[in-house]
């Protein structure tokens, strides 16, 4: 589901609920960041590393440990950039070389409508008058829910280029369906802080790609090192 929003020169590695990456081993160095948590949350832990260590062997590099660093960012072995999402019954995550991309980011989510008092938390304005117009011009896919999504994929492409949070209200998304029934198309997020910096150019906006499907939606950013706008 993700991997075709993403460039051929990433990876991406997804499984189910009934996929035996739920029931994965842990490695050295990922128990103690789980050890106090329920079950659940285990297994998603341990399924989303499953993915992405197969996605390291797809790329040539061994499997490997992947840590929980500042903020709960994963930490990927040296040449690698990647993201990791999980929700209900569903996890992937995506890597790609260093070389190829400055940054990414995923999400997935159970497509259904966000709760009021958490679209008030994640929506600007600007993004709640377009929200209106999408859900009247196609009221079968949660809008709110897609925007939530966008703005978590938009913050895991930022951390990894500026060790910083953005707030949600930092940055002003925008969601455009494909031509034809909506159920892909592409977002562009305006940043309202200072951007990163990639190749010494500052980069204010980011775009990606999403997708609506079997009860899912999905969302994922990419930044290539030529930038997007200076």
């Amino acid at each position: 589901m993700i991997e075709e929003l993403l460039p051929e020169s990433v990876v991406t590695v997804e499984t189910h609920g009934d996929d035996q990456d739920w029931d994965a081993p842990l490695y050295p160095g990922e128990q103690e960041f789980v050890a106090r948590s329920v079950e659940k949350r285990r297994r998603e832990f341990a399924a989303v590393r499953a993915c992405a260590r197969r996605a390291m062997e797809k790329l040539g590099v061994p499997a490997q440990a992947v840590p929980r660093g500042e903020h709960g960012a994963p930490v990927w072995p040296a040449g690698l950039i990647g993201s990791m999402t999980h929700c209900e019954g569903y996890c992937a995550a995506s890597l790609v070389r260093a070389t190829d991309l400055a940054s990414l980011g995923i999400d997935a989510e159970t497509h259904e409508e966000l709760p009021d008092d958490v679209i008030v938390s994640v929506a600007l304005p600007t993004e709640n008058d377009r929200l209106r117009e999408l859900a009247r011009q196609d009221a079968s896919v949660h809008w709110d829910r897609l925007l939530f999504s966008a703005k978590e994929s938009v913050y895991k492409a930022w951390y990894p280029l500026t060790g910083k949070w953005l707030d949600f209200f930092e940055a002003d998304i925008e969601l455009f369906a494909d031509d034809g029934p909506a159920r892909s198309g592409v977002l562009r997020a305006e940043l309202l802080v200072p951007g990163p910096l990639v190749n010494g150019r500052r980069i204010q906006s980011f775009e990606g790609r999403w997708t609506v499907r079997r009860g899912l939606l999905a969302t994922a950013v990419t930044v290539p090192h030529t930038g997007a706008d200076a």
